[in-house]
């Protein structure tokens, strides 16, 4: 099992904070730092000082890393168009030395649509799955020969499919708690599937459904790895689990039912139940981002005891 950090900057980051947390998981020895992909804050927060722009959050971040995979968890499909994305994709791999994860899903926050002037379609499976053809199509293209793709919602005639990315293959993670669409899409797209803020039954449900989606796609179930997104509260004693939880805003009892709470050890032993599920990644939901002394207790005891 391998361990990331993912961050939730709408609702209050600058880039200096996102590069201190950056560099913070490379120290530390996370696998990964990989960030959402949303223009307005969720909640009570204030959301100060404003939204920063996750592929422009990653290229600042490629150039300023050197070991840690960097990625969304994940795109908004509706902000970008697909060859927009891809060329946007492939130059930060280029700029990362080939370290760039795409996580890519429909989109559905539709207030920060509206606060942003930002089209919000009613379809928008079929878009994302036109998407994933699109871009993982401009990559796959030799250089020399061009694309063209002719769907419900785009439209490509005669793309030179240029820049490539740095990695013959840009990692595609799709993930969600649909039980028919989105698992088809992931068993024939994507590297990863990613379950989020999951409980462990319906963690291991829904992995044997992709895991079956990809077996009809023609593909090895074991071709993609499996993984959870979970928030993060853990310390040394209750007082400093607690004293997390009401930073975040947060009761310790749901954080415990609902996510990786408590104890080091707690939160170990729950991700060893994980792992029995299918689990082979987790991303720890980070909230509270100048907290660095939470990334490195779940460093020191708890990634040092399931890596």
């Amino acid at each position: 099992m391998d361990f990331r950090i993912f961050t939730e900057p709408q609702q209050g980051a600058t880039y200096d904070t996102l590069l201190t947390v950056a560099k913070a998981t490379e120290d530390l020895g996370f696998d990964a730092f990989f960030r959402s992909d949303h223009y307005l804050r969720m909640g009570s927060v204030d959301g100060l000082p404003g939204p920063t722009d996750a592929w422009i959050t990653l290229a600042g971040l490629a150039r300023e890393t050197k070991r840690i995979r960097l990625g969304t968890l994940m795109t908004a499909g509706t902000f970008r168009l697909p060859g927009v994305l891809a060329i946007q994709v492939a130059q930060v791999d280029q700029m990362s030395g080939g370290r760039i994860e795409l996580g890519l899903g429909a989109g559905w926050f539709e207030e920060e649509h509206k606060a942003y002037g930002i089209p919000f379609p009613k379809e928008k499976i079929g878009r994302l799955e036109e998407q994933l053809e699109i871009v993982t199509g401009l990559w796959a293209t030799e250089v020399g020969k061009t694309f063209d793709f002719h769907g419900t919602y785009y439209d490509l005639t005669e793309s030179p499919a240029l820049p490539k990315p740095a990695q013959a293959r840009v990692p595609v993670l799709i993930g969600g708690h649909g039980a028919t669409r989105t698992p088809r899409l992931a068993g024939r797209y994507a590297d990863e599937f990613n379950m989020p803020f999951a409980s462990i039954e319906d963690t291991e449900r829904q992995f044997g459904r992709v895991r079956a989606a990809a077996e009809e796609a023609g593909r090895p179930a074991g071709a993609l790895t499996y993984s959870n997104a979970l928030v993060a509260c853990v310390g040394k004693d209750d007082a400093e689990v607690a004293r997390r939880a009401a930073a975040i805003g947060r009761e310790v009892d749901d954080l415990k039912a609902n996510g990786l709470a408590g104890s080091p050890a707690e939160v170990v032993e729950k991700l060893g139940r994980y792992a029995e599920a299918g689990a082979q990644r987790i991303y720890f939901q980070i909230l509270d981002l100048d907290d660095l002394d939470h990334l490195e207790l779940i460093s020191s005891r708890v990634q040092s005891q399931l890596t």
